[in-house]
């Protein structure tokens, strides 16, 4: 299983920067022909994140949907804050701390922070991936 965490950059708004790196992450994943859920703390980054992706340029497209609309079978990436209900490849965690349902995933993906308070959590969600034998690495961006 491959751990990746991949650090923002920094900006004046974290959280535009995480969820705009997330969109990016999914439109490279669904190119790839893989499916991706990704996890979300709460409803309310689950409907940002949404919204971000439908404001994306036509030719950017990434088919999504929010966990429980859409298709039966769900979209190529869902978005949500409950535990996936079908199989996915990847998972982008935006979770603290790190959701059960995370290795039932071939690939996660997480995400290194600014924030100091957010850096800590980053840590130590990757001692809990490393605790899982999950061998985290940095993204080689």
């Amino acid at each position: 299983m491959a751990t990746t965490f991949y650090p923002l950059a920094e900006q004046d708004n974290e959280q535009e920067a995480l969820l705009a790196k997330v969109c990016q992450l999914c439109g490279d994943l669904y190119g790839q022909g893989l499916r991706v859920f990704v996890a979300t703390n709460d409803v309310k980054t689950a409907e940002q994140l949404d919204e971000l992706m439908w404001k994306l340029p036509s030719e950017q497209f990434i088919p999504h949907n929010l966990q429980g609309e859409g298709p039966h079978y769900g979209a190529p990436i869902e978005i949500g804050h409950q535990p996936p209900q079908t199989r996915r490849q990847v998972l982008i965690n935006l979770c603290h701390p790190l959701p059960q349902f995370a290795v039932k995933f071939t690939q996660i993906i997480d995400f290194i922070p600014n924030d100091p308070a957010h850096k800590q959590q980053a840590r130590e969600r990757f001692h809990h991936y490393r605790q899982l034998n999950l061998a985290p690495q940095m993204a080689a961006e």
